[in-house]
């Protein structure tokens, strides 16, 4: 059982693990699944001036960084390396973190996009295992804001994959 199942299982939240081949992106992830982009969460880590924070964003779509720093306040956030990332939270894949506030103590800023989804899924700590869940009760918990932090893609998804 990985830290993402448990943290679920004590906050009673009904999920569905998926186990899937090796994906490094959430486009890929979806594609090993058969699942749409925008149903597959993508989460990317954030430092800032407190420590870090996440953003929560549709696979489809891309973070708006200066979106993110208008609604953290923080003028001067970016992405986190992976130097930074791998010291931070060593438990996890890179590429594979997932979308829970409470489990990685940080703040969550999520894109209200992710909301219109009744069920969404995501990486789970690696690159080969996903958790599916019900939105409403992924994003119901303390420290998660919602407020529109992601843009389209310049390109279409497939045009990631080769």
């Amino acid at each position: 059982m990985s830290a993402v199942t448990e943290h679920l299982k004590k906050r009673r939240v009904a999920f569905e693990e998926i186990s899937h081949e090796r994906a490094y992106t959430s486009i890929a992830e979806a594609r090993a699944m058969g699942i749409a982009a925008d149903e597959v969460l993508k989460t990317l880590v954030l430092k800032t001036a407190g420590g870090h924070a996440i953003a929560v964003v549709p696979g489809s779509r891309r973070l708006d960084v200066k979106a993110f720093q208008k609604a953290a306040g923080e003028k001067r956030a970016r992405l986190a390396t992976e130097e930074e990332l791998q010291a931070a939270f060593p438990g996890y894949e890179l590429g594979a973190f997932p979308p829970i506030a409470g489990l990685l103590g940080v703040p969550a800023f999520v894109d209200p996009e992710v909301l219109e989804h009744e069920t969404v899924v995501f990486a789970a700590g690696a690159q080969t295992e996903s958790v599916k869940v019900k939105s409403k009760d992924l994003f119901s918990g303390k420290g998660v804001q919602v407020v529109h932090i992601s843009r389209e893609m310049e390109e279409q998804p497939d045009q990631f994959l080769r």
